[in-house]
């Protein structure tokens, strides 16, 4: 039965600091704040977590769980008005809806658009943030490029009509547009991507909203370039990227499950590989695609290379390249190498780098997290067990997240749970973290995910339950 009573106008921002202030004052034993956890919570644990207090809040208002009072208060259909306002233009919906849920700029919003992408919502105002989103420089830029293509008939309302096509894989409207102006194949966008039409099949560094890959995007590629598309034009992206770059690094080719057969079509009508950095342009793609969770990308472009530098090879699993590449490669290759092989799970590959001298608590790029926490996080159970048997350290925390090994294998486990092939993994390799002596942070794992609190998803789960207390069975 509910106790308290929500206003006519909820903030779940405030409920949220109710329930922060509640936590601390049960910590320290205040008298009301243990009767309030008394009436509403099952027998209090010896530790209490910020789920907990979050757990009384929504009972005290009527509610069985957390998420659910959430959902009450800011329903899901929120965050689509938001998106659409930003995809529109509309600053008066944004503002509105900025300034009545105020958290909104703190939390990871929720979005329809593809891949899990959703607006960036951390500019100042609701023009900044529409300019930002459709990449542009200011407001002032957004608001002349909006006027602008009103008229569908001006060089920049066909450019746009001509990827609304691409990107909904409408062939015949794409055909169309081009018939009635050749020269639209080689427009750049007026966004600060200066991206052409062909860069769009990329999905990848445009506006978030138009990353999407239609099932039928090598008939797209194949209708832009048999139009005249530049098959390795540059844009401005990630400081200059082409389209194959962008197909091999992105998650919505993959999403649509035509990656391979996109890299492989591009491949065939001639897409080339500029020099990177390093003078091995092959293996500088590979890195990125393992940079960016593509490993199936990287696997398929290292099959079609002769050689690897020693990262790549780390990356993609190649033992024999690893030892020939070692002695040449600089300390920031091996210590990439490392990182590559603890997050894909590499084990004889770990194995060989750490007994060459590589540091076993060394802090790898990015956020500063160690082997141990890529591997926590991958569930690669082999790759754990080599790193504990060379005293891993459990309790070190990255500096970006601030969570431990354990902390990482935990939420790697909330974000997979639809994946039953692979969150199995991870209950092993949760269970042997824990043999191993690493503590459970619940305050940490409190966080929010997608509306529903990691602990309560934790706590839902008997085999989860038996593997933090280190049995895997």
């Amino acid at each position: 039965m509910a106790t308290r009573e929500l206003p006519s106008r909820p903030n779940l921002a405030q409920y949220r600091k109710q329930a922060k202030e509640l936590f601390r004052a049960c910590k320290a034993g205040d008298p009301e704040a243990l009767r309030r956890f008394r009436e509403h919570h099952p027998p209090l644990r010896k530790e209490v977590s910020l789920a907990d207090a979050q757990f009384v809040i929504a009972r005290e208002h009527g509610f069985e769980s957390w998420p659910r009072f959430a959902k009450s208060i800011q329903p899901a259909d929120f965050w689509k008005l938001a998106e659409d306002a930003v995809v529109a233009g509309d600053v008066a919906t944004l503002e509105r809806l900025l300034r009545d849920h105020e958290d909104l700029r703190r939390r990871a919003a929720q979005s329809s658009w593809s891949g899990g992408l959703a607006p960036d919502y951390a500019a100042p105002d609701a023009r900044s943030i529409i300019a930002r989103n459709h990449q542009f420089e200011s407001w002032e830029q957004y608001a002349a490029f909006a006027e602008v293509v009103k008229d569908r008939r001006s060089p920049a309302g066909r450019f746009e009509a001509a990827v609304d096509a691409i990107v909904a894989g409408d062939v015949a409207t794409l055909q169309r547009l081009l018939r009635a102006d050749p020269e639209l194949i080689h427009a750049r966008s007026l966004r600060k991507h200066r991206s052409t039409l062909f860069h769009y099949v990329g999905a990848n560094g445009v506006e978030g909203f138009r990353q999407r890959t239609p099932k039928n995007a090598a008939h797209v590629a194949e209708v832009l370039l048999d139009a005249g598309a530049e098959i390795d034009a540059v844009a401005g992206m990630y400081g200059g990227s082409t389209t194959l770059e962008l197909v091999a690094t992105s998650i919505h080719p993959v999403l649509a499950g035509v990656q391979n057969a996109l890299m492989e079509f591009l491949l065939e009508r001639g897409a080339s590989l500029r020099a990177g950095k390093t003078g091995d342009a092959r293996s500088d793609l590979i890195n990125a695609c393992l940079a960016n969770g593509r490993l199936q990308a990287a696997e398929f472009l290292a099959r079609r290379a002769e050689g690897l530098d020693l990262e790549a090879a780390a990356g993609v699993g190649r033992l024999d390249l690893v030892k020939r590449r070692f002695d040449d490669a600089t300390e920031a290759k091996r210590t990439d190498a490392f990182s590559w092989a603890c997050e894909y799970g590499r084990t004889e590959i770990v194995v060989f780098l750490l007994d060459h001298g590589m540091p076993v608590d060394a802090a790898l790029k990015n956020h500063g997290q160690t082997g141990l926490h890529w591997a926590a996080y991958g569930a690669h159970l082999g790759v754990v067990n080599a790193l504990l048997e060379r005293n891993a350290p459990l309790e070190v925390r990255d500096p970006t997240f601030g969570g431990t090994p354990l902390g990482w294998a935990l939420y790697s486990w909330g974000e997979r749970t639809e994946d039953p092939e692979r969150v199995g993994e991870h209950y092993e390799v949760i269970a042997r973290l824990r043999r191993a002596g690493a503590a459970v942070d619940w305050e940490w794992l409190a966080e929010s995910r997608r509306g529903m609190p990691l602990v309560e998803m934790l706590r839902a789960d008997p085999r989860m339950i038996a593997a933090l207390q280190g049995d895997d069975s």
